[in-house]
Parts: structure tokens; C-alpha cells; sequence
């Protein structure tokens, strides 16, 4: 009987998130606070009564979801029991800081230097993604290796029979064309800024590198499944590299759901804005006990 933390990613922000914490609790608000002067812009002002354009700007949801995410996490106080942390690509970001490996600011500024970067390689290479729905992940693969002429490659195992792939926008066009061929319910291209988890990116990890090899990572409080291997790690080398890596690899959140499956995970709290993670989860583990976490 063991307990799972997960923590969300880009795609689950909404106008009002955190507003709660902020309103009710002097020491998240500090902590928000803290987080407008790290930014040197009002986030608040954004996440609380903002657009959802404004919103949706890379730069600003990333840091978003991380602060509701590590703010929650802290609030939950004595509640907060693990077991096992992960979290969705930025996501990582959050489980790292409230499992103890590494310290808010320092999370915070990893994550708005992760979100710029991100945001520049976007801008300098037009690309996409899309949600392949009702494929084997195998046959998915295969179609994306095939495409040579343009970048095409999985970038997010989400759940069984659905993975986003990421790219070139030609690549996209193309490979969506062949899946449909080859059966998929769905191809769905997504409003994103660009194809993240892919070779495209390989900017950003540069610059992401850097500023990770010089932040303090310590071991966490309980072992944390990566995104690059979905493995239980708690070396704090290790966690660095595979961090680094992550910008440039797939999202295996497949491969995680199922291996803090078997190694005894049956209750799933989910930590940050929506209840996505627990959607893909039951997809793995039905009989689960899933919740979501609040004050």
C-alpha cells in the first residue's frame, strides 16, 4: 500500500489557479510573493485574473504550474507522505522541489530559464505536435522512423494508446496522414508552441544544461521516476543528467504509471492544477485510489 505524488505539466493551467493558496494561507503567499520578485514580473497578476492568452505564453505557464504545484505540495504539510514522487516534463521540476532535492528558488529559476529557452527554440523553428489516439505504441514508432526527410519522433507516452509525437511541421502533416492509414482513431494536431521533446529543442537543453550543472540537487526524501527512463531514482548526479536530457528525449509517463505500479504504488495524489495524471493513470491501474491534492 504505498503512495504515489504526481505533478502535472504544461496544458493543465487555468485562470485562478493558486488563488486559493495565496488567499488563505500567509505562507504560500509569501512564497508567491517571493516567486513575483525571482520573475521580476507580477505572475499572480497572470495565474489569478489574467487572459488565457497571456496564460498560455510558454514563459508564463511553465512557472505557473510549477508554483501551484510546489506551493500546494508545501501547504499539504504533515499530509504530504510519499512514497514515490513524479511529474509530467515541468512536472519533474515540482516532484524534485517537494520531495526535498532541490530548493524552490532554485526550481523556480531552473523552470523560467527552461520555459525562455523552450520559448526562443520555438520561435527559431516553426514546429508541432500531435496526439495519436488508438495506435501501439510500436506501430506509431515505426511510422516516425520511416519519415526521413523531416524530424519526427515520439515525444510523449502518455497512456496506452496515446502518444503525442513531435516535430517538423511537414514532418507532422505527414506522419498524421500515414496514421490515419494505418488506423488511428485520431491524429489530432495541438496548439502548442512547438515540438518540445525532440532534437528541435536541442538549443534549449544547451542552455538548460548549463544552468542545471550549477544548481544544488540533494537526494530526495523518496525516489523520484524521471521522465527520460522511468526509473526510481534518488542520486543526485544522476537525476542532474537525466534532467538534462529531458528537453530532448520522450516523456515515457507510460513506462512510469506502470513501474510505480510494480513497485506497489496504489493510491495517486495529484498535485497542481486538474486531475489530468489520473485520467492517463487509470488508463494503466483501475482500481486505484486517485485523488486530488488540496488544502
Amino acid at each position: 500500500m504505498k503512495k504515489a505524488f504526481v505533478f502535472p505539466g504544461q496544458g493543465a493551467q487555468f485562470i485562478g489557479m493558486g488563488k486559493d493558496l495565496y488567499d488563505n494561507n500567509s505562507e504560500c503567499k509569501a512564497m508567491f510573493e517571493k516567486a513575483n520578485e525571482i520573475l521580476g514580473f507580477s505572475i499572480t497578476d497572470i495565474m489569478f485574473a489574467g487572459t488565457e492568452e497571456d496564460l498560455k505564453q510558454t514563459k508564463v505557464t511553465q512557472p505557473a504550474i510549477f508554483l501551484h504545484s510546489t506551493i500546494l505540495a508545501h501547504a499539504l504539510g504533515a499530509n504530504f507522505t510519499p512514497d514515490m514522487v513524479a511529474g509530467h516534463s515541468l512536472g519533474e521540476f515540482s516532484a524534485l522541489v517537494a520531495s526535498k532535492a532541490m530548493k524552490f528558488e532554485d526550481g523556480l529559476k531552473l523552470v523560467s530559464i527552461r520555459a525562455n529557452a523552450m520559448q526562443k527554440a520555438c520561435e527559431a523553428n516553426p514546429s508541432t505536435m500531435a496526439a495519436i489516439i488508438g495506435l501501439e505504441d510500436a506501430v506509431v514508432e515505426e511510422v516516425c522512423a520511416s519519415i526521413t526527410d523531416e524530424v519526427v519522433v515520439p515525444a510523449n507516452y502518455n497512456c496506452p494508446g496515446q502518444l503525442v509525437i513531435s516535430g517538423t511541421m511537414a514532418g507532422i502533416e505527414k506522419a498524421c496522414a500515414i496514421l490515419k492509414e494505418k488506423g488511428a482513431k485520431r491524429a489530432l494536431p495541438l496548439k502548442v508552441g512547438g515540438a518540445f521533446h525532440s532534437p528541435i529543442m536541442e538549443s534549449a537543453r544547451q542552455e538548460l544544461a548549463e544552468a542545471i550543472e550549477k544548481a544544488e540537487v540533494v537526494t530526495p526524501i523518496c525516489p523520484i521516476y524521471q521522465n527520460v527512463n522511468a526509473m526510481p531514482m534518488t542520486d543526485s548526479k544522476l537525476i542532474k543528467e537525466n534532467l538534462i536530457k529531458q528537453l530532448t528525449s520522450p516523456v515515457k509517463w507510460t513506462q512510469i504509471s506502470k513501474a510505480m505500479i510494480a513497485d506497489g504504488a496504489t493510491t495517486f495524489v495529484e498535485v497542481g492544477p486538474g486531475n489530468v495524471l489520473q485520467g492517463l493513470i487509470k488508463k494503466v491501474k483501475a482500481d486505484g485510489e486517485f485523488i486530488s491534492a488540496s488544502i
